[in-house]
């Protein structure tokens, strides 16, 4: 989400310390803010400011941009009756610190449902919710529980509600001051109040965050709790024989449908939707020796689906194109296993998994074991690091031969596959060069941590690449063909290497793809010692569990970010709508088809 003026906020314990800070940050993004506390005269203190500063955002509105609600957010629950001095004094922490947490997300959560707009919630946790504080054991719980609490909403996510948990050691606030100074040394001192600012900004701006704890220290900065190998102990477990096996099991039904839909290429075209057709086929049981039926949930949509329904992934085939008719469509899929065959020992039925072989725009599908990917959950962001990810991944590493130090240039950046490759390029130390079409793409990408976006849209590339980096660039990851594969290759550094994944710009029109020549190309490369490689995902197939895994692990400790297409696609009979709005030019991140919306509804409660 981004902090935008206009928005609107409501900061409990917005009168002082860290909910005071957050107000007045909120504030110089142009953001109208409530500020609930107990506190009337502070609270209104806050509220003065909160409007002196949304004034250099709005005039003459007609309302106030700040409002002060004094509150006892422990009033909701008075029916704890307390009997002794004692009881009442730890009962009132844990109201105020976890019953009125839960109270007010709750709250919030129904207003957001019934504005139907998505929301992002922060609760207030801190690091004495993730290991012991032992001078207040009760604070310590509150704030496990709060925690904990928080993780659990985290499939909110599928209607729009993301809930994070922001958990900082000390801060200098009244309440933090009230720590020996002996302890605050030992722990390196207060934790800035800007850094606590920042992480907020980041669990409400980072769409890929829902259930989230950011833990914010001085000695170690600031990190996602838990890290991978955390999340490896209640994810997986491990067999004598050193299998891993999933221990998340999806709701699967006993009874297994007599047929299923599934989408199939009837014609070759470069028109998808011409292409293909949905067709009821068998489900056809016991299932095979050696083999799984996957329950697909999620498939993800690529360019290259135009490629496939023409038939231009089987030209080397002998036979005549038409006799492979009717073939099934889709490249990658996420799902429950459903039912597996006799030999497979290593796989159970509810074991989330991801696929990667053609057919994944069906309800079902039957598939070698061998192919199976074991993943932690089924959601769209795995789908997401199938073809998109593992591309971006393996070919920069094994094609690319990337280091440090070097300049990578990234077309249509903000795509499914470009997302992987600005952020990997800058994990590994790189000056990031993107280009995009359009606001909302530059800002995706300046969000990924990308040092120059190009927005073709209000800038020439090749004038900005000509004035900005002289030398060249040292990589280029290249998906658009035609025109762009020129102007990188014009833009190569000596020694330069170009991977070309793709040429999108070449994939549709009124007569499909049609292949350009390049003259004086191996000149251009023998004089500067540059390389041109093209790259074929299926080709490096031995390579996709290791950097699956990679990613899972950046993934999970917040240093990979995964943006997947905002408009929705539901059910078989959008995947052509899909793979449309994929070449329109207008997606913005992976474009992720919900094959079951209801098994995904489902999915959200658990």
């Amino acid at each position: 989400m981004e902090l935008k003026p206009g928005l609107s906020a409501l900061v409990t314990g917005g009168a002082s310390g860290i909910g005071k800070a957050l107000c007045l940050a909120l504030a110089s993004k142009g953001i109208f803010v409530t500020i609930v506390d107990f506190s009337e005269e502070k609270g209104k203190e806050v509220a003065s400011l909160v409007e002196k500063e949304n004034s250099k955002f709005h005039q003459n509105l007609g309302f106030p941009s700040a409002i002060f609600v004094k509150c006892d957010v422990t009033s909701l629950t008075l029916f704890w009756k307390d009997q002794t001095d004692g009881t009442k004094t730890w009962k009132h922490t844990i109201n105020v610190n976890l019953v009125a947490v839960i109270d007010c997300t709750r709250l919030a959560i129904k207003s957001m449902q019934a504005l139907q707009k998505p929301g992002v919630i922060i609760n207030m946790g801190s690091s004495a919710g993730l290991y012991p504080m032992y001078i207040d054991p009760i604070y310590s719980a509150t704030k496990g529980g709060v925690v904990m609490f928080t993780r659990s909403l985290a499939p909110y996510r599928r209607q729009g509600i993301r809930v994070n948990v922001l958990c900082p050691e000390f801060v200098q606030t009244e309440m933090g001051e009230k720590v020996g100074a002996k302890y605050i040394t030992l722990l390196g001192g207060y934790v800035q109040m800007e850094n606590v600012v920042k992480g907020a900004f980041d669990l409400i701006m980072d769409e890929s965050r829902a259930g989230s704890c950011l833990w914010i220290t001085n000695r170690r900065g600031m990190e996602y709790w838990p890290g991978p190998a955390e999340e490896v102990k209640y994810l997986v477990r491990s067999s004598s024989s050193s299998r891993r096996k999933i221990s998340f099991r999806a709701p699967l039904g006993a009874q297994l449908p007599q047929s299923f839909e599934k989408v199939v290429v009837h014609k070759l075209t470069h028109n998808f939707r011409d292409a293909t057709h949905i067709v009821r086929a068998p489900l056809k049981l016991p299932i095979e020796s050696g083999h799984v039926l996957l329950k697909i949930i999620y498939a993800g949509v690529n360019a290259s689906d135009v490629n496939f329904s023409s038939g231009r992934y089987f030209l080397g085939n002998k036979k005549d194109l038409s006799s492979l008719l009717p073939f099934d469509a889709g490249f990658e899929a996420v799902g429950i296993i459903a039912a597996v065959g006799d030999s497979v020992s290593n796989l159970e039925v509810g074991t989330p998994a991801a696929i990667m072989v053609y057919g994944g725009y069906a309800e079902f599908m039957t598939v070698s074991s061998k192919h199976i990917l074991p993943i932690g959950r089924p959601d769209p962001e795995v789908v997401a690091m199938l073809t998109s990810g593992l591309t971006a991944s393996i070919a920069l590493e094994k094609v690319g031969q990337m280091e440090s130090g070097q300049v990578v240039l990234v077309t249509a950046a903000a795509g499914g596959t470009g997302q992987f490759a600005v952020q990997l390029a800058k994990l590994a130390g790189n000056k990031v060069v993107a280009t995009c079409g359009g606001k909302e793409k530059a800002r995706l990408l300046k969000d990924l941590g990308v040092d120059r976006v190009i927005d073709y849209k209000t800038e020439d590339i090749k004038t900005v690449l000509k004035n900005e980096f002289p030398k060249g660039v040292d990589i280029v990851y290249e998906s658009v063909g035609g025109d762009m594969f020129d102007l990188c290759l014009n833009a190569l550094a000596i020694r330069g290497r170009l991977i070309v994944i793709g040429m999108i710009s070449q994939y549709q029109g009124e007569h499909g793809w049609k292949p350009k020549n390049y003259p004086g190309l191996v000149e251009k490369l023998l004089t500067k010692s540059q390389s041109v490689a093209g790259f074929f995902l299926p080709q490096y197939s031995y390579l996709w569990k290791e950097h699956l895994a990679r990613q899972f692990d950046l993934y999970s400790s917040g240093k990979l970010k995964v943006a997947i297409d905002p408009k929705r696609f539901l059910g078989l009979h959008s995947v052509p709508d899909a793979v449309e709005h994929l070449h329109s030019g207008r997606s913005s991140g992976k474009v992720v088809v919900c094959i079951d919306p209801t098994f995904e509804q489902q999915m959200a409660k658990l």
